[in-house]
């Protein structure tokens, strides 16, 4: 169970990494190219979308940067054998519940 589990989460944790470094990279361009532009944000009909549009980029890293910490706490709660084990009551965790949420920390009573 733990092998399959750990891989699970190392194959996640490898896709956020990836599409993290893509939000940053999108994120960079897009201030790189505002910085580069005339455009007046606070007069310019489409300043509120450049804004827009950094700001929601700005909110997907940081989603992905939280996944990756509850990916990195589910590969230490492995590490020390506490995988599976609800936070708050103690009891299991249900099989079914890791495999649709592997970095789930609580048990479905609990959560």
């Amino acid at each position: 169970m733990d092998g399959s589990h750990q891989d699970r989460l190392a194959a996640e944790s490898a896709r956020t990494r990836v599409r993290l470094a893509a939000l940053r990279g999108d994120f960079g361009a897009m201030v790189d190219a505002s910085r580069d532009s005339n455009a007046d944000d606070e007069h310019d009909p489409e300043g509120a979308t450049i804004a827009f549009e950094r700001s929601q980029v700005d909110a997907l890293i940081g989603q992905a940067q939280r996944q990756l910490a509850e990916i990195d706490a589910a590969l230490a709660r492995l590490a020390d054998g506490s995988y599976g084990v609800c936070e708050r009551c103690g009891r299991g965790i249900p099989g079914a519940r890791l495999e649709a949420r592997p970095t789930a920390r609580t048990c479905v009573a609990c959560a």
